[in-house]
């Protein structure tokens, strides 16, 4: 299978609370919403979309606080990305859903509240339990975005996230900020009009780890999803994310499940995109979701 380079459009809902989603749409035929993780945005799933926009209308929403879509209220909580998703359901008539990493946190909440969702697909939901995550890293991240050393909260970011590989944490730490800076500016250099850059995404891994934090020791609630479940993950991936969906089909025995040989967490984004790189086959993603969508 080989993507053809579709045209997308753009548009955009309304949330509940009066915040803008905007979106990409591309192809034609039953809808599926595809949506990104954590420092990502609409556009970091468009090799998925053109693989799949010949048999489906895909959309690809910015989540809040990138993109075309408004920012993050006060007081966040997963309940307004539900709001989000719900209104773009609405709109588009879409009930397909596929969701990488928090991604796919927000539309597992998604499923026990929007009986519209059908079949989500999930690849790799980071669902964490007994308090895996440093509350000193989350606090020195957070200081570190506050004073803008970038750099030095993207390397605390992937501290928090455990998705670097097992030299990351043989580097010292003062060479890992230099490459990671080397990266933004490169980054930065690359971009063209409208892109959403790794600097600007920096910012919104706060809200990722909120999620992440506030859906810890949920798992039993998901039991009561009725919607058709695909799990997916890369063999490649960390252990973490593997008991995460070990976890999960416990509780939804009826769910299928398939991994991925050889790749990783980035498997379903853009291969030329800089946090994906060398991981990312979305080929082979695409393959699957037709099958489960069909």
């Amino acid at each position: 299978m080989n993507a053809t380079i579709a045209r997308y459009t753009t548009s955009s809902v309304t949330s509940k609370d009066g915040t803008t989603i905007g979106y990409r749409q591309l192809g034609h035929g039953p809808g599926v919403v595809l949506l990104h993780g954590a420092m990502e945005s609409a556009s970091s799933h468009i090799a998925l979309a053109e693989l799949l926009a010949d048999a489906f209308t895909v959309y690809l929403p910015d989540r809040r606080g990138r993109g075309m879509s408004g920012p993050y209220p006060e007081h966040y909580s997963v309940r307004n990305d539900i709001e989000d998703m719900d209104a773009l359901l609405i709109r588009t008539g879409a009930h397909f859903v596929f969701g990488v990493s928090s991604g796919a946190i927000i539309w597992l909440q998604a499923a026990l509240a929007l009986p519209t969702i059908q079949r989500a697909a999930l690849f790799e939901p980071p669902l964490l339990a007994g308090g895996s995550a440093s509350s000193a890293l989350l606090r020195r991240y957070d200081d570190e975005i506050a004073q803008g050393k970038v750099a030095a909260a993207l390397v605390t970011g992937m501290k928090v996230a455990r998705l670097g590989p097992p030299i990351f944490n043989l580097i010292p730490r003062s060479v890992l900020e230099r490459l990671t800076q080397t990266m933004l500016v490169s980054a930065d250099k690359k971009a063209g009009a409208g892109d959403v850059t790794v600097r600007m995404l920096a910012p919104t891994l706060h809200y990722d780890f909120e999620l992440v934090l506030e859906s810890e020791n949920a798992l039993e609630t998901f039991r009561s999803i009725r919607a058709e479940v695909l799990l997916l993950g890369g063999g490649k991936s960390p252990s973490f994310l593997k008991a995460s969906l070990d976890a999960l089909e416990r509780v939804l025995p009826s769910a299928k499940r398939i991994e991925f040989a050889g790749l990783a967490h980035s498997a379903s984004g853009n291969p030329d995109d800089p946090m994906a790189g060398r991981g990312a086959d979305p080929e082979r993603v695409a393959v699957e979701l037709r099958r489960f969508f069909a």
